[in-house]
């Protein structure tokens, strides 16, 4: 992907002396619920992979400038060139992307053994980064009554990038919180997608055990320019208000939530997934998020309007470090259907049925669902029209997670 148009914006920069980057404040990117765009926004029509004439909001230019300069400066473990990419023939559409370097050169993940494991101060975290590394402070303005103080989030380069303008936003990271999607950063990934014009930025977490490799609280953030399957993926309610659905036609199903954009919808949106994501921590239920801007609900033609917010959350096996052997390995872009491929071989090689046959593998195993289920049956509600088949959940735990989901309307 081509980097978008250069900003002339300077204040994101670092000052030209290595010496001085200790010394400068972090700069605040301060926004207000006027900046958050929700409508309007589309992939354009003739040539979706081109996005050079793509209007930048302020939040793309101060990332797109901020972030090119830290290339320029060498603060990556590699230089990220244009990846080589291709859509896999098939139905799923999926994104397949040549990325050898990262392959290689990404740190080795955390040994983690929990999805509840506390943070550890000894180990790789973001408060032992180079100060560098570090673009901007992104900062909420209340500007409604009512409206919770967002807590600043830090937007850092991943050194090790999947594409181009990778940012982790790490909450106050002195704090030391653990790998546990909380409310504030969800909120600030939902707004970061609605703070870009760019159709491809999207948000997405990883659980530990799905794929954390640093057990510090952190998202991830990045330009992808190509539609993916979830944008537009049909789905079925899973109650009568329609706050719910569950999320069909990909390899691995899930849940689905939307929002047309700020307010108390986007509030009560992230209350009840942060209540599920709780859920499936306490139960060691490994787990990813992904936040891309997308059509409603029931809405599946490929021209439909991206008129709000698609957050897809799916519940999966645990998976702790990196399987080196498999073509890639499943994590938020990959259940998304963006599929970093870390071998010239597997690229050339990889099919549609392999891709799917990697990413069910990763569904959660029957004893891990038999065993949660059994120490929490007598919650065994009824829950009318609810589609018992998500993954491969037994009906009781299906129906308490569906109850969570549901509690906060």
């Amino acid at each position: 992907m081509a980097l978008p148009h250069d900003s002339n914006e300077t204040s994101y920069l670092l000052p030209p002396n290595n010496e001085d980057w200790d010394r400068q404040a972090i700069p605040d990117f301060v926004y207000r619920q006027k900046d958050l765009m929700a409508e309007g926004i589309q992939w354009p029509r003739n040539a979706p992979g081109i996005l050079e004439a793509l209007p930048q909001s302020p939040f793309d230019a101060a990332l797109c400038s901020a972030w090119k300069q830290r290339v320029e400066l060498g603060l990556f473990r590699y230089r990220l060139r244009e990846l080589q990419t291709q859509i896999l023939p098939g139905a799923v559409g999926f994104v397949a992307q040549l990325n050898v370097e990262r392959g290689v050169q990404r740190r080795r993940p955390q040994i983690i053994k929990s999805v509840r494991q506390a943070f550890d101060p000894e180990q790789f975290n973001f408060n032992k980064i180079q100060p560098g590394e570090v673009l901007f402070r992104l900062h909420r303005e209340p500007d409604l009554p009512g409206t919770l103080l967002q807590e600043d989030i830090l937007v850092v380069i991943n050194v090790s990038p999947l594409e181009w303008g990778h940012v982790l936003l790490v909450p106050e990271p002195a704090r030391g919180l653990p790998q546990r999607l909380l409310p504030g950063a969800l909120r600030a990934g939902i707004e970061a997608v609605l703070l870009s014009l760019h159709p491809g930025f999207r948000v997405g977490f990883n659980s530990l055990g799905g794929l954390a490799s640093v057990n510090h609280l952190h998202l991830h953030g990045y330009y992808l320019a190509h539609r993916l399957p979830v944008e537009q993926a049909p789905s079925k309610p899973l109650d009568p208000g329609g706050h719910l659905h569950l999320l069909q036609g990909l390899p691995a199903p899930g849940f689905l939530f939307y929002t047309r954009g700020p307010g108390l919808d986007l509030e009560s949106l992230i209350c009840r997934v942060c209540r599920a994501t709780d859920y499936l921590t306490d139960h060691e239920i490994a787990h990813n998020l992904f936040v891309t801007r997308g059509a409603p609900p029931g809405k599946t033609s490929p021209s439909s309007a991206l008129t709000g917010v698609r957050v897809i959350l799916w519940a999966r096996k645990s998976c702790f470090g990196i399987k080196d052997g498999e073509a890639f390995n499943v994590a938020l872009c990959e259940l998304a259907g963006h599929l970093p491929v870390k071998t010239s071989q597997d690229f050339s090689s990889l099919t549609e049925a392999a891709a799917v046959a990697l990413i069910q593998d990763c569904r959660l195993p029957p004893s891990q669902a038999e065993e949660s289920a059994a120490h929490h049956g007598h919650l065994d509600i009824y829950f009318h029209g609810c589609l018992l088949t998500y993954l491969s959940l037994k009906r009781r735990i299906k129906k308490e997670l569906i109850m969570i989901f549901l509690k906060v309307s």
